[in-house]
């Protein structure tokens, strides 16, 4: 599992948490002023890269919280079953299956090249280069 831990304060919008073991994209960062304790608090906002799901969080900046180290790759198109598409890495010619995203389902033909996704030992099709 491919992950490091960060300070919450330290993150922005457009980077990548762990919340309830699942990778996720922060959409929203709002911190507030020091309290009577000293600390500031953060509200992170985010969506789940997998399964889109809303989350949040709220904690003090200082808290250590896990963030996911994505990996991208490019890959080619070799077949398309249903609503699946087998896909051979462009670098390491490994072979393997992933299912094709609703917003993708049009464009992800045999030959074409897409760009995926890796984080926590998970996969997802990202877009269809062009």
């Amino acid at each position: 599992m491919m992950r490091k831990m960060t300070e919450v304060g330290k993150l922005k919008e457009g980077r990548f948490i762990i919340i309830d073991d699942e990778p996720c994209r922060i959409v929203g960062f709002f911190s507030s002023a020091p309290k009577k304790d000293g600390h500031a608090e953060v509200k992170v906002g985010a969506i789940g890269i997998f399964d889109s799901q809303k989350r949040s969080m709220i904690c003090p900046a200082s808290t250590k919280v896990w963030v996911p180290i994505i990996e991208r790759g490019s890959a080619q198109v070799l077949a398309v079953v249903a609503n699946n598409a087998q896909l051979m890495d462009l670098t390491t010619y490994e072979t393997f299956e992933l299912p094709i995203p609703m917003t993708l389902r049009g464009e992800v033909r045999e030959g074409v090249e897409v760009e995926y996704i890796q984080a926590l030992g998970r996969r997802k099709i990202e877009r269809v280069k062009s």
